[in-house]
């Protein structure tokens, strides 16, 4: 029976070619596509020239056993599912294979031909539905990347608007008040005084406005990027009094990729937020580095720490953090410690900065 696309296909690996011959027939009568080989080097020459959604595999052949095909297989780059074929007694071999990643297993019994495509037909259904469960959270982690893509540009335009919109205002209204307080008759001092007032709390109002504009807009990868941008948080947060927090990082360090770059300051941002308000730190250290191995984002504070099922650990900030590095590829870690502090890391692979 001809087979197309979308028929799903099963290669038949034993050496007694009338059993083999009577499988093959039997998966047939399923609407299966089913092919045999009678030695290992069979079964490899025509995997050679052909896909297969399952493999059945005697566990005894002549020139090798299934679990060196298996293995072979494997080193090759081609992990293939398969049911292992077995003979009476043979049971606990069997299980041993599953452990090594078969999906079941069949015994030569005198049932035999009869088991044999309810078994296949349940490996391969089993298969359909782990390719779906892949493929919804394929398209679910993609989703996650795009809700954050677009977050991210949406706090950048954001930022922007607030910095060449409500800013660029506020300080024309500022210079407007001046130059009213200069024209001031000589003996208004009553109004110079009010028009000071009104100045510095303009003059405030810009501070606040730029200093939301570069927090939703951080990383200007023209003007230093990333390291600039960490250092900027870290003096901010060391200027706020509550806490002191220092920047380790080469100056030449960079991130090429301004969308990384972004979500690393989230992370880093995220995590001395955390600190100062949950954590009662009084230090913060904040460390970005590069090696021949990985590049690394570490925040470490000296504050109370949490334990494992607290509710910070299942919060909020910790859960878009682990989506950011996961968005990027990377690798989440929060380490946390009664009485001496938290340590959250992001670790990425080096080609994505430059020293």
């Amino acid at each position: 029976m001809p087979a197309d696309a979308a028929t799903p296909k099963v290669l038949v690996v034993d050496d007694d070619r009338g059993l083999s011959r009577l499988i093959q027939k039997s998966l047939q009568r399923e609407g299966l596509s089913a092919s045999t080989a009678a030695t290992e080097k069979d079964a490899m020459d025509w995997l050679v020239g052909h896909t297969v959604d399952l493999v059945l595999l005697d566990l005894h052949l002549p020139d090798m056993t299934g679990g060196e095909i298996v293995n072979r297989l494997a080193a090759s780059g081609r992990s293939i599912p398969f049911i292992v074929i077995t003979g009476q007694g043979d049971e606990r071999v069997a299980v041993e294979m599953m452990k090594g990643g078969a999906l079941d297993y069949v015994v030569k019994d005198v049932r035999f031909i009869e088991f044999v495509p309810t078994v296949v037909r349940r490996a391969l259904e089993q298969l359909q539905r782990d390719r779906q469960l892949a493929d919804a959270r394929a398209a679910l982690e993609d989703s996650r990347k795009q809700v954050l893509a677009i977050s991210e540009r949406e706090q950048r335009r954001f930022g922007a608007e607030l910095h060449d919109g409500l800013g660029q205002q506020l300080t024309a209204i500022e210079l407007l008040c001046n130059s009213l307080k200069a024209d001031l008759p000589p003996d208004r001092s009553d109004l110079e005084r009010q028009m000071s007032q009104i100045t510095a709390f303009l003059r405030d109002a810009v501070s606040q406005t730029r200093f939301l504009a570069r927090s939703l807009c951080p990383v200007n990868l023209e003007s230093g990027g990333l390291p600039q941008a960490l250092a900027e948080l870290a003096a901010n947060m060391s200027q706020s009094g509550r806490v002191q927090c220092a920047l380790v990082c080469p100056p030449s360090l960079t991130v090429a990729d301004s969308e990384i770059a972004g979500h690393l300051y989230r992370i880093a941002q995220e995590a001395v937020n955390n600190a100062v308000k949950h954590a009662r730190a009084t230090t913060v250290t904040i460390s970005l580095v590069l090696d021949a191995e990985v590049l690394r984002l570490e925040i470490h504070d000296d504050g109370t720490g949490f334990p494992k099922n607290s509710p910070i650990a299942r919060g909020m900030g910790l859960h878009v953090m682990r989506q950011r590095a996961g968005a990027m590829g990377g690798k989440f870690d929060v380490k946390s410690e009664i009485g001496r502090g938290v340590t959250v890391s992001c670790i990425l692979k080096p080609e994505l900065a430059k020293p």
